[in-house]
This record gives C-alpha cells, sequence and structure tokens, in this order.
C-alpha cells in the first residue's frame, strides 16, 4: 500500500527500502531492485552506489520522504509497525512526537508565510477530496481516485453507465446498496449423479443513503421526465397488467476537447447519457458515446438516448410487464 500509485524508479525504491531495512545487505537491496524494475533494474556498481547514498545517516526523515515521493510519517509508521506489530494507535501516537516535529517544523519558519499557507490549503484541499472521493465510492463510483478541481467540487466527475445504473439502483432501494450478480446460477451436468447447481449467496444490502434522501431525489427524477429534459419519455411505457412503471431519470451531454487559451480546441469525445429507473423494481442506464476527432462532427444531446429508450418500450414491456407471463422474476 505504501508504494500504490508510486512510478518506480531505483532511487525512490532504494530511499524506502533502506528506511525500512536499515540492516539489509547490498545483495538484499539488488534482489529487490530486480523483483520491482525487472529489466530495468540497476547493475551491481549502480546498487552498491544507492546503497550508500540512501543509507539511514544520509538523510533526514522529512527528505527522506521527499525523495521517495510519499509522506514523511506515512513511511515512518510503516517502519514503525514492522517493528512493533502489536503496537496500539495511541502507543504509535506517543513514539512519533519527535518525527512528527521534524517533518512540520517548516510550519515555524515565519519568513516563508506565504508559501506555508499555500502548502497548507493545498493540503487541506487534498484531503477534502480524500474525503468526497470516500463518499462517492460508497455510491458506487468507479474510480480510484478523483481529479481536484471546481468540476469535481460541484459534482461534475467521469463515471461508467454501469456505476450510474448502480447508483440509480441505491435510490430505487430507498437508500440500500445492493451486490450486483452478472449471473443468476449455474446448471452443471443436470439429469446425471454429478448435478450441481450453483447460486449466490444472498447478501443483505448496505445502506449508503438515508431513505429520505433517496425519495426526495426519486422525486426530483420523476420530475425530470414529468416536465424535464427526459419528457419525451413521458407515458412510454404503459404495463397491461396494471403494475406500476411510471419511468424517472436524469440526463447528461459531455463534448470533451482541448481547451487551449479559453477555446476550444481537439474534439476528444462526445457522450449523451440517460440514467432512468421504471418504477420500483427496473432500472438502468442508456449511452451514446463517439470518441476521437470525429466526435466534432456530432451534435447530439442527452435526448437521443431518451429517444432511444423510448424506442426500445416494445421490445421491454414483453420482459417488465408481469403480466406477459415473461416478466423479470421478483427477487425471492
Amino acid at each position: 500500500m505504501l508504494l500504490d500509485g508510486l512510478r518506480p524508479g531505483a532511487d525512490r525504491l532504494t530511499a524506502v527500502f533502506r528506511y525500512l531495512e536499515p540492516a539489509a545487505s547490498p545483495d538484499a537491496l539488488g534482489v529487490y531492485l530486480s523483483a520491482q524494475l525487472g529489466d530495468q533494474a540497476p547493475t551491481a556498481p549502480r546498487v552498491a552506489v544507492l546503497y550508500k547514498r540512501f543509507a539511514p545517516d544520509t538523510m533526514d526523515l522529512p527528505d527522506r520522504g521527499y525523495v521517495a515521493r510519499v509522506h514523511p510519517l506515512e513511511l515512518w509508521l510503516v517502519a514503525f509497525r514492522l517493528q512493533h506489530p502489536d503496537a496500539t494507535l495511541s502507543e504509535a501516537i506517543a513514539a512519533s512526537a519527535a518525527e512528527r516535529q521534524a517533518v512540520y517544523r517548516w510550519l515555524f519558519r515565519t519568513r516563508a508565510k506565504d508559501a506555508q499557507d499555500a502548502r497548507i490549503y493545498t493540503m487541506m484541499e487534498v484531503e477534502a477530496f480524500l474525503d468526497i472521493h470516500r463518499r462517492w465510492a460508497r455510491l458506487g463510483y468507479p474510480f480510484g481516485h478523483l481529479v481536484p478541481s471546481l468540476a469535481t467540487a460541484l459534482g461534475s466527475s467521469g463515471d461508467r453507465p454501469a456505476a450510474l445504473a448502480e447508483l440509480m439502483g441505491i435510490v430505487v432501494n430507498g437508500g440500500i446498496r445492493r451486490p450486483t450478480h452478472r449471473i443468476s446460477d449455474l446448471h452443471f451436468a443436470q439429469g446425471t449423479p454429478w448435478e450441481t447447481a450453483l447460486r449466490p449467496i444472498p447478501v443483505v444490502g448496505e445502506r449508503v443513503m438515508a431513505p429520505e434522501v433517496a425519495l426526495a431525489l426519486k422525486r426530483a427524477l420523476s420530475e425530470v421526465v414529468e416536465a424535464g429534459t427526459a419528457r419525451l419519455l413521458a407515458g412510454s411505457f404503459q404495463s397491461a397488467s396494471g403494475a406500476d412503471l411510471s419511468p424517472g431519470g436524469k440526463t447528461g451531454t459531455g463534448d470533451n476537447r482541448v481547451v487551449v487559451k479559453g477555446r476550444g480546441g481537439l474534439a476528444l469525445n462526445r457522450t449523451a447519457t440517460f440514467v432512468f429507473y421504471l418504477g420500483p423494481r427496473h432500472f438502468g442506464s442508456v449511452t451514446a458515446y463517439v470518441v476521437g476527432p470525429n466526435a466534432a462532427d456530432h451534435r447530439f444531446t442527452s435526448g437521443l438516448p431518451v429517444q432511444i429508450l423510448r424506442s426500445m418500450a416494445p421490445v421491454l414491456m414483453h420482459h417488465l410487464d408481469a403480466g406477459s407471463g415473461s416478466g423479470c422474476p421478483r427477487e425471492p
């Protein structure tokens, strides 16, 4: 975990290794670098130079963290856990008093107050986006990190159609996130002594959204169909059995370009998405996507996926309408 996201390099890896394994031999360092870097591992003479350059007494903890591109206290904590695997949080805090003072001594150099303030603001921003990402990940956000930007802070960020559909499922389920199953069951060797049937083990859903928030969201999504950008869908799904298939959803259009001096340049892609629900049990997403410079030749909006879903209504009703005899089975 310490090296996650770290671009491997001989200097960085050696700085970490020599701190965590101060008594290790040059041969051990060479084996470690070979395992991490493969064909790009340094030669034996280069390993010997790195071994001496990054010896434990050649630099302090802040400088070592700078070279390794990891937070110095994170590096210290890993070393402390290796030496004291059973230590508690209170013991780690008490043992790190000197290191914490050393890492943040720059705060007491008042001649560079503006630079300090800028650095503190940056750290606060990073921590804020880490917290935003944790909240989004609970709701199905599919990426491992967020781009710290004003657009992200306002709620605009990259996503995937499957993740959008999962978010809609959370809203439909009243704020409860249920596991996604691509395969409902597997049945092997039917009618033989080796017949085997496999089915997913039922899992209790996790509440990730307050039910009041989910209800308010669902009402807002219904208004998008009743009087908003997806009103073309109103009345398209009529159940012969009387089942409630009232739709709701959210439209979105993306025109992604390289912007130079405030003017749009090379087109990267164009997208239009409609994420929706149909009644209390069905939900999904429809996306139109054009990638590459040819995206500049397209002008479609989110009305396109709405029209696609509307055109699919006669086909989908055969599966959605329980009265047709081919409806989707209810969850037991």
